[in-house]
């Protein structure tokens, strides 16, 4: 029996090693491209909407430059991006994404172009509860090679930024009450319009430099060439 018990013990630590073994920690994005094309300036194009919220291109368009900016990077303005791409017939994000690089680089003379798209924004509604959510995915194109530099993912909620804070929904109310308070945190968010703030966070998140899956350190940043 007591050799039973221990093959037994022996078995479950080896599975467990194995485990771990396979999990072992995540692996560092290879930045062998970033670091040969030490892009100084970066174009963002419109990212493409892949919500139901129309305003979920300019509501994450519209944070995502200063991230940019401190990380190190001479970030092409909005104004005038977006009013060159109107001026030759371009006004969907789709469509402006399927411009060719060079041609970006031609234009523009940006070393760099940001590429995301939102996949979540605005109020989520559950049974008992409701937040902001914004995420959003990048990658980062060198505009001469057409190499992929970099790219990530962001997400954050409302609850990370305060926008819940005086409507949580309180312990020991029945089942009727929470769902109808749910739906009134649902309306506040709509109302409010506090997405543009959560995407903050989320391009923050998103487009910081630095360890472990970010941005590397651009030529403004005092940390350039650090990491």
């Amino acid at each position: 029996m007591f050799k039973l018990i221990s093959l037994k013990l022996l078995s479950a630590a080896a599975v467990l090693t194995l485990l771990a073994a396979c999990a072992g920690p995540a692996q560092r994005p290879d930045y062998t491209a970033f670091k040969k094309s030490q892009p100084r300036s970066v174009l963002v194009l419109p990212p493409i909407n892949n919500t139901a919220d129309v305003n979920a291109t300019y509501g994450v368009l519209s944070q995502v430059t200063l991230p940019l900016a401190e990380s190190g990077y001479y970030v092409i303005p909005v104004a005038p991006m977006e009013e060159t791409f109107k001026h030759n017939g371009l006004t969907a994000a789709t469509d402006i994404q399927q411009v060719a690089p060079a041609k970006l680089h031609d234009i523009f003379g940006a070393d760099a172009a940001l590429y995301m798209t939102v996949t979540q924004y605005g109020s989520v509604y559950t049974v008992l509860d409701s937040t902001t959510v914004v995420s959003a995915s990048a990658k980062l194109i060198d505009l001469k090679t057409g190499d992929v530099l970099w790219q990530g993912t962001g997400r954050a909620t409302g609850k990370e930024v305060g926008a819940n804070a005086n409507l949580n929904v309180g312990g020991g109310l029945g089942l009727i009450v929470m769902m109808a308070q749910a739906a009134v945190k649902q309306i506040a968010h709509t109302l409010s319009d506090d997405s543009v703030d959560v995407a903050a966070l989320t391009s923050q998140r998103l487009l910081s430099a630095g360890p472990p899956n970010g941005l590397l350190y651009g030529p403004r940043s005092t940390k350039f060439g650090t990491d």
